[in-house]
């Protein structure tokens, strides 16, 4: 078995959550009004339901022995992102023109390496997966091609692992920043990503076994795309034919997002297209 499979739920928890504090705990500043609609609606949702199911001292209880748990492991991220991502996401791209965007999920690493297009993923020398070409073009909403546009792209492996989030594995595997050519062209040579459950032997799990749920995210490519004058786009793009399209842990499938690959001419692997599209920043 590879050393990688021992990767745990806290490991990967502790990582996450070092990765948003360095990251993204900066955060621009909320008014306290806003702080208070938003803080009185939660404990309010709450209330009612304890009111409303009769919730009793011993749930009462395993809840606050659960969210103990999920900071001593440090899955806030993971519990955040798998169950909550989602719905910001809606709102926070509701208007949005071009590409459809989804989560960005606890997994992800700025700075990857910059690669010039058709590019290759830093991967081992004996990368389990079946070879992927992923190729497209990025255009804004009048479909002008934008030059140079950067394809960041970041996947978990064959085994369902996330560099830096799981030991023995390289540092930048299955991580880079594509620069697209003068076309707004970008070819990606990578392996296909398979279905993975998220971390279970942590408090994410507990909640998971105990409400009878399935851990499953479909296999997917993370990506976000840009260019100067253009509005960034985080999204997912998934494989037509996994099992769990229709019921992603995560709740982030689109049918615009699901992809449709097919085997190359020459036999040594799959490609596929899908083209972004972007909206001016303006």
């Amino acid at each position: 078995m590879s050393v990688e499979t021992t990767a745990t739920a806290a490991a990967s928890g502790a990582n996450a959550t070092e990765r948003f504090r360095s990251d993204k705990s900066a955060a621009a500043e909320v008014s306290t009004e806003r702080v208070n609609a938003l803080a009185s609606r939660v404990v309010k949702a709450l209330v009612d339901t304890v009111m409303e199911e009769k919730v009793s001292y011993d749930e009462y209880n395993a809840l606050k022995s659960w969210l103990i748990k999920v900071g001593e492991d440090g899955e806030w991220p993971l519990f955040l992102d798998v169950w909550i991502e989602h719905a910001v996401e809606e709102v926070a791209n509701a208007d949005r023109e071009g590409s459809k965007g989804t989560i960005e999920g606890p997994y992800y690493v700025p700075g990857s390496p910059v690669l010039e297009t058709p590019a290759t993923l830093p991967m081992r020398d004996d990368e389990p997966g079946r070879p992927l070409l992923f190729q497209g073009r990025v255009t804004g909403v009048n479909g002008e091609p934008l030059a140079g546009a950067s394809v960041e792209i970041w996947h978990a492996d064959d085994l369902g692992f996330y560099s830096q989030f799981a030991p023995d594995v390289p540092e930048w595997n299955l991580r880079g920043t594509v620069i697209a050519d003068s076309e707004g062209v970008y070819q990606v040579n990578t392996v296909q990503p398979a279905p993975y459950q998220i971390p279970t032997d942590g408090a994410c799990g507990q909640l998971i076994a105990s409400a009878g749920w399935h851990a499953w995210r479909p296999a997917h490519l993370h990506l976000k795309v840009s260019a100067p004058g253009y509005q960034l786009i985080t999204t997912q793009l998934y494989f037509t034919a996994d099992e769990h399209l229709s019921d992603d842990i995560a709740s982030a499938v689109k049918p615009e997002l699901v992809l449709e690959p097919k085997d190359k001419a020459d036999g040594t692997g799959r490609e596929v297209s899908y083209d972004f599209v972007l909206a001016s920043a303006a």
